[in-house]
């Protein structure tokens, strides 16, 4: 017998119990505080491509276990059948407001959105295709860092997707990305804070160590409000605080205006 699908979730911070369809029409926000939820890729594209627009590439990169890291292949595996993802981000090119765009999501579902080589490799052909086609970019991040079973190769990823980032400039290729919680680690420390424009949803925790490394290495608390976007706004990091139901018309008027079609 199949387990019954629940139809409610709680808020983490005003402990409200809400409704799945009042949180889908909400895009996934508490209605009662405006505390985010955790949003997978697939409805995110859905909030801001335009309907039908998304066409997902590289698919075709292979998974190999690079370390050899001791049940990884499995590991791997059960995350796909669990997000439904067959990697922590999608890329493709889809349309916003009409304007071809290529688009990157990251997956928090799969492996709390860690970057190792194949998320790497997504991310710098998504950009290097955006060259080639003469489109914007426009990344969404979820990351727990860089994915510990590939080790130094993931890491390695960091300047990979950072060259990549310098490629769009040179070209004159408009790069976004929006932030979203949690955006931590080796993304934090690479593409995601290398945008022309960064953007972030409320109460985003975007940092490179999480409060709980912080207090394991030094033994202090973290001050209240420490390492969320508005505090990273207030010191200059990122450039705006979006709501969610502002983010697909924030995203066409930075392209209007970023953008006029040519490189």
């Amino acid at each position: 017998m199949s387990k019954p699908k629940c139809m409610f979730k709680r808020c983490k911070k005003c402990n409200a119990v809400i409704s799945i369809p009042e949180l889908e029409e909400s895009l996934y926000t508490c209605p009662r505080c405006g505390n985010c939820f955790e949003m997978n890729s697939i409805t995110r594209i859905k909030s801001v491509a335009d309907e039908g627009s998304f066409e997902e590439r590289y698919l075709d990169i292979p998974f190999e276990n690079v370390c050899d890291f001791p049940g990884y292949e499995e590991k791997h595996a059960q995350e796909a059948i669990k997000s439904g993802a067959s990697e922590a981000v999608r890329t493709g090119s889809a349309t916003i407001g009409g304007i071809p765009v290529m688009l990157g999501v990251m997956e928090p579902e799969f492996m709390l959105g860690s970057m190792g080589r194949i998320v790497g490799e997504r991310i710098t052909r998504m950009m290097d295709d955006a060259i080639k086609e003469k489109k914007p970019v426009i990344i969404f991040t979820a990351s727990g860092g860089a994915r510990m079973q590939e080790g130094i190769i993931s890491l390695m990823q960091m300047a990979k997707t950072a060259g990549a980032t310098v490629r769009l400039d040179r070209a004159g290729i408009p790069y976004f990305v929006v932030l979203t919680s949690p955006t931590t680690g080796g993304v934090s420390a690479s593409f995601a804070m290398l945008g022309d424009v960064i953007l972030a949803e409320p109460g985003a925790l975007v940092c490179f160590a999480g409060p709980r490394l912080v207090y394991q290495t030094i033994k202090r608390e973290l001050p209240d409000g420490f390492q969320t976007a508005e505090d990273v706004l207030k010191h200059g990091f990122i450039d705006a605080i979006v709501e969610r139901k502002e983010l697909k018309s924030t995203l066409i008027r930075l392209l209007k205006f970023y953008w006029k079609g040519e490189a």
